[in-house]
């Protein structure tokens, strides 16, 4: 049966990049529609974040190297790396140990070159990595502050060899991953995959006393985990020790909290008595009696709910500062859950009240608030206007949660005929998820609180979930119409269509499209040189060729200002910044 569903949801992703390569006039690669697969479920389970397809291959003898994507955190902490092994076979074959080892072989080739200055100095700027490889050597801050780098090596095929071993780039580790075709159905089904930590095998001993408390939710135990057992496991896992909604949403930062690394240098023997320590949550935990008391011999699904700063600080002094850490001791109450059905709402409420300081709560953050699910029934019942040509209306589909699309279409489409009439109403290129919503709309008008401009293009450039933050805090009304409805899907076709028209290499703008149509269309709102009436499009259901060529022409120009202005040639870099949006929106371009 397990292998039977494993069959099924490789048929389905299979059909999901092929029909999506019909559905885009462009086309695409089907390995790079593989790969944004992947990174979407990835991203979903919390694992990644903010990633950019980005293909470059050579296959020159003695120079060959590859990458497909790439992600810098936000805190520039980490730099997470993908390679892709697509088979594209009938059914799922077994990816064999030469094949990973070669694709690793290749990545880390490509990361070496990228981190030689002249290779970046000798990239097209219109390459998919120059990005990349000039913010890899130009960076100021990600030089200071990256500490690991994660290689994800994607696959549609089956491994179950051994995973590369660990390795160095100027004394940053590097670890590798195999996210194979198991992994991928674990994660669709289970949202992510846990982590899985045995203290005892790598030598450490973390005591713990249990609370005399019985009830069926949970059960909390109060552990004293050493100093060097955090660092060890917040280095190979780093974020994904975090609780995967405070992992995606909150503002963690790895920047070093002063007075943490002062108690460190100068006190460390203080530091559990200076500190309030950690909450953690747990699937399970396996623990063995001493004449000490409990040990914990490993933990099931670790996830930090408060205190990240805690552990990123005690990470980067020992790592940057080169601290001794063998007095430092850090107190965590462990929560272990016992309702495996409500285990998702339990973790998350823990998380939110122990996160109270948050603007954004995370339960805000959830698919199920009432702005979703009424945005959800707008869409199942307006029926946008017939394209001109076309006698059928169709459906603008929001995907609220993940799957609902796929489960729509299998429940209304059990034969072919059934399933063409889905698709005529419900057509893919019509399918929008709610981090799609919140970049349609926050490109569109900036918001102010107060002084601070907090919606803008510079935050859709900040990827997908830093903006789907700032929009559910900032920029969502209280119970979405009619009116909203169709005004945001007027945003849709303006962003899709300007998508378009920048296009996909090699007949494209450049390769900045993710910076220079959410800056195009933020511009032609605020300058308002042209009139563009929203209630017209929506019922047209496209724009007009005059208003595609003023878009057109002007993301030319707009590109060419962040290219000829971005300090250091960073064009992603300045992009994320505010300074940009300030001095682009001032600039006096050719609109017309």
């Amino acid at each position: 049966m397990a292998q039977q569903e494993l069959n099924r949801f490789y048929t389905d992703l299979l059909q999901d990049i092929r029909s999506e390569q019909l559905s885009k006039e462009e086309g695409g690669s089907l390995e790079q529609l593989f790969t944004k697969q992947a990174i979407d479920l990835l991203s979903e389970g919390g694992e990644t974040a903010d990633v950019r397809i980005s293909f470059h291959e050579s296959v020159l003898p003695r120079n060959r190297h590859k990458i497909n994507a790439y992600s810098i955190a936000d805190n520039y902490e980490t730099l997470d790396l993908f390679v892709t092994i697509l088979k594209c076979t009938e059914i799922p074959v077994r990816i064999q140990k030469s094949d990973i080892d070669n694709a690793a072989k290749l990545l880390l080739s490509f990361l070496k070159k990228a981190d030689n200055r002249e290779y970046a100095d000798s990239l097209e700027e219109s390459s998919e990595i120059f990005d990349f490889a000039h913010t890899l050597n130009a960076s100021v801050e990600l030089r200071e502050n990256l500490v690991r780098i994660n290689i994800f090596i994607l696959t549609d095929g089956i491994y179950s060899g051994d995973i590369p071993s660990q390795k160095e780039l100027n004394t940053i580790p590097i670890f590798f991953r195999v996210i194979d075709l198991n992994y991928l159905f674990n994660i669709s089904e289970k949202e992510y995959v846990p982590i899985e930590i045995d203290f005892e095998k790598n030598g450490f001993e973390v005591p713990c006393i249990k609370a005399d408390i019985d009830n069926p939710e949970y059960q909390s135990y109060l552990a004293l985990i050493p100093g060097q057992a955090l660092v060890s496991v917040y280095e190979q896992y780093g974020a994904r020790l975090l609780e995967q909604n405070v992992r995606s949403f909150l503002q963690f930062t790895g920047k070093i909290n002063k007075g943490i690394r002062n108690t460190i240098l100068k006190e460390p023997h203080m530091f559990l008595a200076f500190n309030n320590g950690i909450a953690a949550t747990a699937d399970d935990l396996k623990f063995r009696q001493t004449e000490k008391g409990y040990l914990i011999e490993s933990v099931k699904d670790l996830q930090i709910v408060n205190g990240g700063q805690t552990t990123a600080s005690i990470y980067h002094t020992w790592k940057k500062d080169k601290a001794d850490i063998k007095e430092i001791v850090v107190q965590v109450k462990l929560s272990i859950i016992k309702d495996k059905n409500n285990f998702a709402e339990i973790v998350s409420r823990i998380a939110e009240y122990a996160n109270t300081q948050n603007k954004v709560s995370i339960s805000d953050l959830s698919s199920n608030t009432p702005f979703h699910i009424e945005l959800e029934k707008l869409s199942r019942n307006i029926w946008a206007p017939p394209v001109s040509g076309q006698s059928h209306q169709t459906r603008w589909f929001y995907e609220r949660a993940r799957g609902q699309y796929r489960n729509a279409r299998s429940r209304e489409g059990t034969t072919k005929t059934k399933l063409r009439v889905f698709d005529l109403k419900n057509p893919k290129k019509q399918f929008f998820t709610k981090e799609e919503l919140a970049k349609f709309i926050n490109t569109w008008d900036e918001v102010y609180v107060e002084d601070k401009l907090v919606i803008g293009p510079h935050i859709v450039v900040r990827g997908s979930q830093k903006n789907y933050a700032q929009f559910i805090a900032h920029n969502i009304p209280g119970n979405p119409d009619n009116k909203y409805f169709e005004n945001a899907i007027t945003k849709a076709i303006l962003f899709r269509t300007a998508e378009k028209l920048y296009g996909i290499k090699p007949n494209s703008i450049g390769d900045m499209r993710y910076i220079t149509v959410p800056y195009t269309l933020a511009l032609l709102s605020f300058r308002r040189d042209v009139e563009i009436n929203l209630s017209d499009i929506w019922k047209k259901q496209i724009i007009s060729e005059g208003l595609q060529e003023i878009i057109y022409n002007l993301m030319i120009q707009v590109e060419q200002f962040i290219k000829e202005n971005a300090p250091g040639a960073l064009y992603g870099e300045w992009a994320k910044k505010e300074d940009c949006w300030m001095k682009l929106k001032n600039e006096l371009f050719n609109i017309e």
